[in-house]
């Protein structure tokens, strides 16, 4: 059994510190959470740990030394690559199999140390499982709903299903040390509760970066906040719901204390100003008496001194106060949703629609969206949940059948891609371009809410993370007045905090909303009325449940 040890250890990302002094233990049964605002360095840790990245201070040691660490990151596959090719680079089986070809050709060689060489690379690979890994694999690929060909390339599958690939091959890791970078993204009920099993199950330590509150509900034993604001790093048993409890305890009790000290102070500081004033409005009083008044004026004059005095002592008292700080006011989102005026009652029409993309068939789907209407699309990864929101959103053509938008409808879209932020175009120039009637100040002012400034307007899109293109997505979302909004997959890429404000807005909203999502926190806050349960059988189809 495997133990990670990190003691003293710091990062930045060029010159801007992310954490310093962080020390962790992360024991056999351990599953930490890795949490902070997009940004705070989460994923740098994790690489820090895996040997991908240098750590500014401090020592990462693992015990024993040997122990093999797997980073499972937030890793896109190539549109050619299959699932086999995948599975073996991200359990880091390709890699020990090209030390083992090589170090077999070395050995062939007869070349220096080439049996030590051959030794430890064909002990790595066994030790990561590639001697079976085609057999492992396959095994897998049915139960978490993938039942395809290894050959079968990624690029062929959608996102759910991509998704259902990136699990099967975490499923197979053999890894003493395990890294997860949002492993539960685009992942349905089945394959939640797969990676759920998993993690719970695994006797390898496990240190997890997520956004899925119920996720890390179900597994975390410990939780770790990156706080980027105050360069603090935090410690908290339990997994989610603990940690907002104990935080939020800790904010209050910080709060009541500063309340305190600065009461006592205003107090002190009160006193010694009004002694101040009384005594000099006694010497004003003594410098009016005449000379026949020496004794009055003597004893206004030594009342005065004395009062002085009690002032000096009570700003004494005041600069003694063990001084406590203000807790500080934490950035957030303040996400809202621009409602447009209320569209026609009935929003949208399907009639006997049927779609087809590649060898997938949805339909023929009957289904209206009438104003007001709040509801979830759900069903397995690859069930065909995507396919329908372009179909609606004009995206996709149907094959047969016939789609119709009511009047006034005014819509907001956020897609599983936010393919709106994307491509070379700079950020504030295809925001700008996105919102239309507004001059560039205004969408600089609304980027910067989003935590989007000067270090990231100029950038081409592309070179943005996942999680900054998310909130540019937002931004544009916020700037128009909408009475309609569709939503794929939202929580993706974001942190909890901002999540917590999306759903907040869409709690507030009063329009129709249609929205696809695994998030199970955000499903329960919706206030649904009906949902969409699509079947993986094909030719798909759509099932509506009234709530």
């Amino acid at each position: 059994m495997s133990t990670l040890t990190l003691s003293g250890v710091a990062a930045s990302f060029g010159a801007r510190p992310l954490f310093a002094g962080l020390d962790l233990i992360v024991a056999p049964g351990d599953v930490t959470a890795l949490v902070g605002p997009n940004g705070s360095g989460k994923t740098t840790l994790m690489r820090i740990i895996a040997g991908l990245h240098s750590p500014d201070a401090g020592i990462v040691r693992l015990s024993p030394p040997d122990s093999v660490v797997g980073f499972l990151p937030q890793s896109l596959p190539t549109e050619s690559e299959t699932i086999l090719d995948y599975a073996r680079r991200r359990t880091g089986v390709g890699d020990a199999t090209r030390a083992f070809e090589s170090a077999t050709r070395a050995l062939a060689a007869q070349e220096t140390a080439a049996e030590d060489r051959y030794s430890r690379a064909l002990d790595r690979w066994l030790h990561l499982g590639g001697a079976d890994l085609d057999v492992r694999l396959a095994e897998v690929l049915a139960p978490v709903g993938l039942p395809v060909a290894l050959v079968r390339p990624l690029g062929s599958l959608s996102g759910g299903q991509a998704a259902r690939a990136s699990l099967a091959s975490i499923l197979v890791s053999q890894y003493d040390v395990l890294l997860l970078d949002e492993p539960t993204n685009n992942l349905d009920a089945d394959g939640l509760a797969a990676m759920t099993n998993f993690v719970r199950g695994s006797p390898a330590p496990v240190l997890i970066a997520s956004h899925d509150r119920a996720f890390l509900d179900d597994v975390a034993t410990a939780v770790v906040e990156l706080d980027l604001a105050q360069q603090h790093v935090a410690h908290y048993a339990g997994g989610w719901s603990a940690y907002r409890e104990a935080k939020a305890l800790a904010r209050r009790q910080a709060t009541q204390a500063y309340e305190r000290y600065d009461a006592e102070l205003s107090d002190l500081i009160e006193q010694a100003r009004r002694k101040t004033e009384w005594a000099a409005h006694g010497r004003a009083k003594a410098a009016k008496l005449g000379p026949h008044m020496q004794l009055e004026k003597k004893f206004r004059e030594d009342r005065a001194r004395k009062m002085d005095q009690r002032a000096a002592r009570v700003r004494k008292s005041a600069d003694r106060l063990d001084e406590v700080d203000q807790p500080r006011k934490e950035w957030e989102l303040r996400f809202e949703i621009n409602e447009a005026a209320p569209s026609a009652d009935i929003v949208v029409t399907l009639e006997n629609v049927v779609v087809r993309r590649g060898g997938f068939t949805l339909g023929p789907v009957n289904l209206q969206v009438t104003r007001g209407d709040r509801i979830a699309v759900s069903g397995p990864n690859g069930s065909g949940k995507s396919t329908l929101l372009d179909v609606i959103l004009g995206r996709l053509e149907p094959a047969s059948g016939r789609l119709s938008w009511g009047t006034r409808v005014s819509i907001g879209v956020l897609d599983q891609e936010r393919s709106e932020v994307a491509g070379e175009g700079a950020l504030i120039e295809v925001v700008h371009a996105a919102l239309g009637g507004t001059d560039e100040a205004q969408t600089r002012t609304l980027l910067a809410k989003f935590a989007l400034g000067a270090d990231h307007i100029g950038r081409p899109c592309s070179s943005l993370s996942l999680g900054e293109r998310t909130r540019a997505s937002l931004a544009i979302l916020q700037g128009r007045a909408v009475n309609v909004v569709i939503l794929d997959e939202p929580t993706n890429h974001l942190d909890v905090e901002a999540i917590e404000q999306l759903q907040a807005a869409l709690e507030g909203f009063k329009g129709t909303l249609l929205v696809v999502t695994h998030d199970r926190r955000l499903v329960e806050a919706l206030g649904l009325t009906a949902v969409w349960q699509l079947s993986a059988e094909q030719p798909a189809g759509v099932r509506v449940e009234p709530r």
